[in-house]
């Protein structure tokens, strides 16, 4: 019910312009918290990812990722069946229990494929770096700042668009308004559609002294329709 009542307050608010500071200086002031000694731009380190949904087994994820070296891998178990994907400086490497030599049948079953390689890096490279993604190129970023109430709660917002060549979702980013950090987020394929997610935020972990969500919460918009929970463990 309490879901229920965040979907109709979301809904039904009206934007109302802030005019204290613009949204690229919003933008500052939530990196400042999240990443206050800058060091998301050179990251080295690994975290580890639990993903649980509805009707599958629960999923462990090891992050690796290494921006100075261009080195991403994921390491996953999922109903005791272990993979593994390495993307580095281009090249693509897979494993399947543990050795790089698998069937056709395996690769497709399991997704062992650059394209996917490619897509997870991405996916989690950009969630786990919010806010300061939003600095990357090809970021079309409303210049407002706008205030909206959500579930009895305020909050500061801001909409940002892609170039084409980047992405075709909108995003809403919501902001708290004492300490800025990003406190959940939405996207749309087509918002007159009301499609797409929600994603809502709790708790924190630090990793490599970057204040990360620990825990994402995941909605459908049209119809509150819970997908999953992923945390960090610790």
């Amino acid at each position: 019910m309490k879901q229920l009542v965040f979907v109709a307050t979301l809904c039904s608010i009206v934007f109302v312009r802030a005019q204290a500071f613009s949204a690229a200086e919003l933008l500052d002031r939530s990196i400042a918290y999240h990443d206050p000694q800058g060091k998301w731009s050179t990251f080295q380190g690994q975290f580890t990812v639990e993903m649980e949904t509805p009707n599958r087994p629960k999923r462990t994820s090891v992050l690796e990722m290494d921006f100075p070296k261009e080195r991403f891998k994921l390491s996953v178990k999922q109903d005791g069946i272990n993979t593994a994907a390495l993307l580095e400086k281009g090249e693509c490497t897979h494993w399947f229990e543990g050795s790089t030599a698998f069937s056709e049948e395996i690769a497709t079953q399991h997704r062992l494929n650059c394209e996917r390689t490619n897509k997870m890096r991405n996916y989690y490279v950009y969630l786990y770096g919010l806010p300061m993604k939003l600095k990357d190129p090809g970021t079309k970023m409303d210049p407002k700042v706008y205030s909206k109430n959500l579930n009895g709660e305020n909050f500061w917002c801001i909409k940002v668009n892609y170039e084409e060549a980047v992405g075709k979702d909108t995003w809403y980013f919501y902001f708290d308004k004492k300490d800025y950090r990003l406190r959940h987020y939405q996207f749309y394929h087509d918002e007159a559609k009301n499609d797409g997610e929600y994603i809502l935020l709790s708790e924190e972990a630090i990793v490599q002294e970057i204040k990360m969500p620990k825990v994402r919460t995941w909605y459908t918009n049209g119809d509150n329709r819970y997908l999953g929970t992923d945390r960090i463990l610790e």
